[in-house]
């Protein structure tokens, strides 16, 4: 499963968020747009794949979002290998440091939360999250920071 699955998969998990959208800007008299892979009401989240030098890109990208919306930005590390490599190792103190939300989770949670939804015995409510938030499955996708408006945004 790829980055743009996970981060559909992820963006299930929170209620009335749109996974793919678009913020446009104009620059040099031409009209640019930027994707973000995952947007809240509060939130403009960015996925990462662990192992890959790419996921330092989305600290920027969700940087620059979080300037053209006014909102939080994030990252979501998704974890394939179930060990902190490299580029984990480096992520954490350079959101610290520039004030982006960092979550590591794990790739297996997020397929078996999502597989599982319909077994969770009440009707899901598309604005309300679905996240794990007890068990082994909080504790290797900690997603309760994306759910929580304590934070203030940086724009």
């Amino acid at each position: 499963m790829g980055e743009v699955e996970l981060a559909a998969l992820l963006c299930a998990f929170l209620g009335g968020s749109q996974a793919e959208t678009r913020q446009y800007f104009d620059t040099y008299e031409m009209k640019r747009h930027i994707r973000v892979d995952c947007e809240t009401d509060r939130h403009v989240i960015e996925v990462a794949l662990d192992g890959k030098s790419s996921a330092r890109d989305s600290v920027h990208q969700a940087l620059f979002a979080a300037h053209l919306t006014g909102k939080i930005p994030a990252v979501v590390m998704i974890d394939r290998d179930g060990y902190v490599g490299r580029f984990e190792y480096e992520m954490r103190p350079v959101t610290q440091a520039s004030g982006v939300t960092y979550i590591r989770c794990a790739q297996d949670v997020i397929q078996r939360w999502a597989a599982t939804s319909g077994l969770r015995g009440t009707p899901r409510d598309l604005r309300t999250d679905d996240i794990p938030v007890t068990g082994n499955s909080a504790v290797l996708c900690d997603l309760r920071d994306l759910s929580t408006g304590d934070e203030t945004p940086l724009f």
